[in-house]
């Protein structure tokens, strides 16, 4: 998933985006509240990890200004402060949840994933589909009881996919959730990724939709 870092302090950020990064998520990370506004309405994100002392604007101003253009993106804040007032002053602004620091980043990890999954209304971890098994905490992938080998970037798609299975899914919003700022993307990229992906699970399951994007087929469709 593309998550969004906020976060002031130059170390602590550096080791929040390598972190993420090494567990396979995207990220996308800037230094002050005026940034993340700017970013949030220009860019799609799966999740917000939000400092609150920010500079130029703070990280609660952040989000009273997300929900009140209906941002509804997930946001896990991440602070110093311990003061039962502004963990509650935070929650009720519309945060989804609240770590103090210092934290734990495999901890960070796991809120993410279940805030993500609570958003998107799936309450259980696994993403299915027939014997197609994909587990986003462990980031394995298999069919059946075979292991299926894929790419960080196939896994990462096949799991957009699955979340959205049976809604079509624009080549926009789905490049935006694969890549972060700065990355390459060749002018085929998501059509190579959705080819290599077929060949592996079966093309019958991903459906193209001409001018649109792709979509993957509810379990019934896929069978028929």
């Amino acid at each position: 998933m593309r998550v969004l870092v906020v976060e002031d302090d130059r170390l602590l950020g550096d080791g929040l985006v390598a972190g993420l990064k090494a567990l396979g998520n995207g990220v996308d990370w800037v230094r002050d509240g005026e940034a993340a506004l700017v970013a949030l309405e220009a860019e799609s994100f799966a999740a917000v990890v939000l400092d609150l002392g920010l500079p130029r604007r703070d990280g609660l101003s952040v989000l009273r200004q997300m929900r009140a253009r209906s941002d509804a993106t997930p946001v896990l804040v991440l602070t110093a402060r311990d003061e039962v007032s502004a963990k509650v002053e935070a929650l009720d602004l519309g945060a989804d949840d609240y770590v103090l620091k210092p934290f734990d980043l495999d901890e960070i990890a796991a809120r993410l994933r279940a805030l993500v999954r609570r958003s998107r209304g799936r309450p259980v971890p696994m993403l299915r589909h027939g014997e197609l098994m994909l587990n986003p905490a462990t980031r394995e992938v298999r069919v059946g009881d075979e292991p299926l080998a894929l790419t960080s970037r196939e896994f990462d798609l096949l799991s957009l996919l699955l979340e959205g299975k049976g809604r079509v899914q624009t080549r926009r919003t789905l490049e935006e959730q694969l890549y972060a700022w700065g990355e390459s993307i060749g002018s085929n990229a998501l059509e190579v990724h959705v080819h290599h992906l077929r060949r592996k699970i079966g093309g019958e399951m991903i459906r193209t939709v001409r001018g649109v994007g792709y979509m993957m087929m509810d379990d019934e469709s896929a069978q028929a």
